[in-house]
């Protein structure tokens, strides 16, 4: 019977030459990975009474949401982590400053095509733009994995998504997902593998693909996978010093679904308030005015994504009634930007640089709305209270180059200043 890449993955994570859809299996993951959660984590592993981990060099924590720490509590909690650290030897620990987990796993060679890469994070769907199986799980199954090496998985049907043409000219990869996700929904994808194929995909930069697999999150997708090839290799030839086998789907690989869409007159979108799925393209929203503008998180927070908003940017003023917030996803993005000369271009123009971290995507260090403040932003969730108020605030979801443009005019556009 032909497989598809999900079904060929967990396949061989399971041990075992093939896997039928709906069928439960357990695997066993090549990394799994954590972030300041850890510190719940730790103390439900306490609570289950295992001793030791079942392999410290597999485990990965990575402190990245509250950075710096904005209070006592999450103090405590890096506190109690760095603790656990120690006493368990956990061999991948990367400190506040280094970055976003799904940024910093795949520069240091944690992910490898043809691997499960657990993790307790909705966004860990990153990872499988590498051609791997990036799958989200709980904090208690997180526990639980550190303890025996194991969890159970339904395996899911997979749905295909065709990508052709050439975009346009100011039109990205974060435009393409929001039009995906607004034409599939946010739950279109419940529990589903998502495979992304098709010329416009195989154009597409490793970046480029992290932003789709990444957002494949926000349609309920249990994975998001863009299937290994030379541009998968020559990123990782940089990265890696494992061994790895990928995998790809068969071409006769049954499918749930197969949506296939055409590009090539695509526009620039936006998701609007409160549900990624609302989706409008730019051209059709209304004047609407921003006292926010973020560029950064896992979803783009990239060099590339740093490069389009300085260029952009050079030579230009932000609007003085908007507050642009840069936060790169990772310390070697950082460094490159600096070296490059982005964060001059950027700083120059009137944004404030915060250090590599998810800041205000979720609210919990820097950037925290006002009642009734707008905010433009390149994260990827736009739930009323995401970014810290609760109140009647309005968050918007686009591409660097929207949120750049944006900022500098002081109301949503894709037009230069």
């Amino acid at each position: 019977m032909a497989q598809t890449l999900i079904e060929k993955i967990i396949a061989k994570a399971a041990g075992r030459n093939r896997v039928q859809k709906g069928e439960i299996v357990f695997v066993s993951p090549h990394r799994i990975l954590s972030h300041d959660n850890s510190a719940a984590i730790s103390k439900i592993f306490k609570q289950i009474g295992a001793p030791v981990v079942w392999d410290p060099k597999r485990i990965i924590i990575a402190l990245d949401h509250a950075v710096p720490p904005p209070d006592e509590r999450k103090a405590l909690n890096h506190k109690i982590i760095r603790e656990f650290v120690q006493e368990h030897n956990i061999e991948h620990f990367y400190d506040c400053g280094t970055g976003i987990c799904h940024q910093v796993l795949p520069e240091n060679g944690h992910v490898l095509p043809g691997t499960i890469i657990f993790g307790s994070d909705s966004h860990t769907t990153t990872h499988g733009a590498f051609g791997a199986a990036g799958i989200p799980i709980g904090r208690t199954e997180t526990a639980s994995v550190w303890a025996i090496g194991k969890t159970w998985l339904k395996v899911p049907e997979t749905i295909k998504i065709i990508l052709t043409g050439h975009l346009k000219k100011g039109v990205y990869a974060k435009d393409v997902i929001l039009f995906l996700i607004g034409q599939i929904g946010a739950s279109g994808a419940n529990y589903k593998s998502v495979e992304f194929s098709g010329d416009t995909v195989s154009r597409m930069s490793i970046s480029e693909r992290m932003t789709l697999c990444n957002l494949s999150a926000e349609m309920g997708a249990k994975a998001g996978m863009v299937a290994f090839d030379e541009t998968t290799r020559d990123w990782l030839d940089k990265r890696v010093r494992e061994d790895y086998e990928p995998l790809s789907a068969d071409d006769n690989a049954e499918y749930e679904k197969i949506f296939e869409y055409n590009l090539e007159e695509l526009g620039p979108q936006v998701a609007c308030p409160h549900k990624v799925d609302n989706v409008r393209s730019i051209k059709d929203l209304p004047h609407t005015n921003i006292d926010v503008a973020l560029l950064g998180t896992c979803t783009n927070g990239r060099l590339d994504d740093l490069k389009i908003a300085a260029e952009i940017m050079e030579g230009k003023s932000v609007a003085p009634s908007v507050r642009f917030l840069v936060y790169p996803a990772s310390k070697s993005v950082l460094l490159d930007a600096l070296r490059l000369g982005y964060i001059e271009k950027l700083v120059t123009a009137g944004a404030q640089l915060a250090v590599p971290s998810c800041g205000p995507c979720l609210g919990a260090y820097g950037g925290i709305l006002a009642p009734e403040e707008n905010c433009i932003s390149t994260a990827n969730r736009n739930f009323k209270g995401r970014m810290g108020c609760k109140q009647d605030t309005g968050i918007y979801l686009a591409s660097p180059a929207t949120v750049a443009h944006s900022a500098l005019a002081g109301h949503i556009t894709t037009e230069q200043k």
